[in-house]
């Protein structure tokens, strides 16, 4: 029997395992999906929307050989967010995103992943350029791509979201 082998690497930081996403992490995605804290990516989605999302997460591996992962806690595997690289046909290019769970959020888990996902960006799959997009009422979001080092480049027009800024992350030889 022949088939498809898809393959999401783990990516580890101080704190998280960055990880592929398992059935026993949809509860907690299904939860944070379901929640006003989705405003940012949608708005709020039904359990079934969320599993079909989560699906599309792991497709996305398979269909661009990159992706987002869970951002799991190491000692408990507890998942806390997910968090990676992304880039849908409507997007103008891959980007750096991150959605942390209820509970999880103010303990710096989002910077952490997504430094680790700039890192892998630029330093396993050799890209030149990654943003962030994020809508402008996103103030927490807005901090983070600060933070992070990211330049505010421009908007773009997106379908469904309207307004979306442009935060250009930078190569490390720039950083």
């Amino acid at each position: 029997m022949t088939g498809t082998t898809l393959h999401i690497p783990t990516v580890e930081t101080a704190r998280l395992r960055l990880r592929a996403p398992r059935a026993s992490d949809f509860e907690a995605y299904a939860a944070f999906r379901g929640s006003d804290r989705a405003w940012a990516i949608g708005g709020a989605a039904s359990a079934s929307d969320a599993f079909d999302i989560l699906c599309a997460v792991i497709g996305h591996w398979q269909m661009r050989g990159f992706g987002r992962w869970i951002a799991a806690d190491k000692a408990t595997d507890a998942p806390v967010g997910l968090v990676g690289l992304y880039h849908p046909l409507d997007w103008p290019e891959p980007e750096i995103g991150w959605q942390v769970f209820g509970g999880a959020e103010g303990k710096g888990y989002a910077f952490e992943a997504a430094v680790a996902s700039r890192r892998y960006a630029y330093g396993v799959l050799g890209w030149r350029r990654v943003v962030s997009l994020i809508l402008p009422a996103n103030l927490r979001s807005l901090a983070l791509a600060r933070r992070m080092g990211a330049v505010h480049e421009g908007e773009f027009e997106h379908a469904g979201f309207g307004t979306l800024q442009v935060w250009r992350h930078l190569p490390p030889e720039a950083a």
